[in-house]
């Protein structure tokens, strides 16, 4: 007999088990004289990077890697990296599979991962950053086109 909780485990298509930060940096290189030239706002650069990679069966690690760079008057005010990440079961088809895994999961875990910049941002003495949602779909398509286009 089938256990019924690992039948309803089967049946959910997309299974978070845990989310964690894997890597976080935060510099102020020019701290504590940089406070004190302050008075604009700072140019904000935001890279993000998406990855999957498997660890058993259907269950992966997915990262979102972060680089937010800080720069008032063309001084570098900080530099954040961070690597948020998420343990997930897919469990849809196999040609979903890379769709899930590059648009919904990342999708799952932003939220987390802009209050893990945000609250370190903050304890690091900086203003606030609230970072805007990321079209991840958008991302997993400019790479495929990108890929097609590299194929030819």
């Amino acid at each position: 007999m089938e256990n019924t909780k690992d039948k309803q485990t089967q049946n959910q298509g997309i299974i978070i088990h845990n989310q964690y930060i894997k890597d976080l940096s935060l510099e102020i290189p020019h701290a504590p004289k940089i406070f004190k030239s302050i008075d604009t706002q700072p140019q904000i650069k935001i890279d993000v990077n998406i990855g999957a990679e498997p660890i058993e069966g259907n269950t992966f690690e997915v990262s979102l890697t972060f680089r937010i760079d800080g720069d008032v008057k063309s001084e570098k005010f900080f530099i954040l990296e961070m690597t948020y990440a998420g343990i997930i079961t897919v469990n849809v088809p196999d040609k979903h599979k890379e769709p899930v895994l590059m648009i919904e999961a990342p999708h799952l875990l932003f939220p987390y991962a802009r209050q893990a910049i945000s609250s370190a941002l903050f304890n690091g003495g900086l203003p606030p950053l609230m970072l805007n949602p990321v079209d991840f779909a958008g991302m997993f398509n400019a790479r495929k086109q990108a890929e097609q286009n590299s194929n030819k």
